[in-house]
């Protein structure tokens, strides 16, 4: 039967814990992956530590949307023999376990592959699998203090800050899903696949140092390139958070020439010996503190919703500084229903940022958010395995699952 979801059919086994590899499957069943959640019998850490909402965790229920949760106990011969089993009949298996723990219930990739040579298996770690730092803990801020992401954010006269949002975390879910979905792509092509899985070796700074991109690449090795800067960026004028009147921001970047001719018009600077020193980007970049200020001049002269207008009128890129209230009251998000709700029994109401990107045939969509604990096992080992269920009895017995 025909299904509209962009990865229905893919089976992915979610061996991980925390924040960051969770997101992986998350992401692929969002798109239709009949994603199971292997968790031990006490289930996973993250349902019940962080920010808790009654007796519920928001961070459970956004990194585990859309999985089925089955339990089972890994060190024991049952436990193991069903994972070896669910192993067998999965596309992709994602991993963030400890060196320890991927030796002692035989999930590295070799053990794995062994067994199910299609079998895609993407491990995460902070610092990947080889190199000097492989095996060492970590987590989404030692990532970004890592790659360079904290030493370039704050102020330019101020330290080096963190995110106060778990960036490292994210980009972690989108390189694994890449990674996952090239790897499958690469197996199951027709004219050169190979038929046989592979490993997909996830860091989490690697994906940081992506966003340094540009500064790595204007940078001389010898200390000279961008350096921290607030809300500038080096290299492109004007791009700033600028204050209106009635303390309100907006964020303003026309870095082109064109752009910035439309916002001399705007801020009534459009006369030739304007554009003769703010008209093209080296003689801008020469004078680039001069023009910032101008602009944040005369927005600190306007209310920010009229002076949204007035950039608007011509043309010139500008947003709302918006705080997460604006954000679900927004017209455009509420358009593209970009944040989904749900009524969570224990939670009560609990948002979800929709699925991206918007596919136009075969969209992605949340049907859960976090499961209770073992609240799918037995329908896991019978949609998968065919147990019956006086062998799931057994097994829940024997305290195997």
């Amino acid at each position: 039967m025909y299904s509209p979801d962009a990865l229905a059919g893919l089976r992915v086994l979610d061996l991980t814990t925390l924040l960051a590899a969770p997101q992986i499957a998350a992401i692929m069943g969002d798109f239709g992956a009949d994603v199971v959640k292997l968790e031990p019998l006490a289930g996973d850490p993250l349902r019940q530590i962080g920010i808790r909402r009654g007796e519920g965790s928001p961070a459970w229920a956004w990194v585990s949307r859309n999985k089925r949760a089955l339990t089972l106990d890994l060190d024991h011969a049952d436990g193991q023999q069903i994972f070896r089993r669910l192993a067998l009949e999965a596309d992709v298996l994602v991993e963030n376990l400890t060196p320890g723990l991927r030796a002692r219930w035989q999930c590295d990739y070799q053990s794995l592959a062994s067994h199910n040579p299609r079998l895609v298996v993407v491990s995460v770690s902070c610092f990947g699998q080889t190199g000097p730092r492989a095996g060492e803990p970590g987590a989404g801020a030692l990532a970004e203090a890592f790659a360079g992401f904290a030493h370039m954010n704050g102020e330019s006269d101020g330290p080096p800050t963190l995110p106060s949002l778990p960036l490292g975390d994210a980009m972690t879910g989108f390189s694994g899903v890449i990674g996952a979905l090239l790897a499958c792509y690469w197996r199951d092509r027709t004219v050169t696949g190979s038929g046989r899985g592979q490993h997909v070796d996830v860091s989490m700074y690697e994906p940081i140092l992506q966003l340094l991109g540009l500064p790595i690449a204007t940078h001389d090795g010898q200390g000279v390139g961008p350096r921290r800067s607030g809300s500038r960026v080096a290299g492109g004028v004007p791009r700033n958070l600028y204050r209106g009147r009635d303390g309100r921001f907006l964020a303003l970047s026309a870095t082109t020439d064109a752009q910035v001719a439309r916002v001399l018009r705007v801020i009534g600077r459009d006369w030739p010996e304007d554009h003769a020193r703010y008209g093209n980007s080296a003689a801008r970049l020469a004078v680039a503190d001069e023009l910032d200020a101008l602009v944040a001049s005369w927005i600190a002269s306007h209310d920010r919703d009229p002076a949204l207008a007035a950039f608007r009128a011509e043309r010139v890129p500008v947003a709302p500084v918006n705080d997460l209230a604006d954000v679900t009251r927004d017209s455009q998000i509420r358009a593209r229903e970009s944040v989904t709700t749900f009524l969570d029994p224990v939670m009560g109401t609990v948002s979800l940022v929709a699925p991206t990107p918007k596919l136009s045939a075969s969209p992605g969509r949340h049907t859960h958010p976090g499961p209770d604990l073992s609240a799918h096992t037995d329908d896991v080992l019978r949609d998968w395995l065919a147990l019956a269920p006086d062998e799931i009895a057994r097994l829940r017995e024997n305290k195997a699952i």
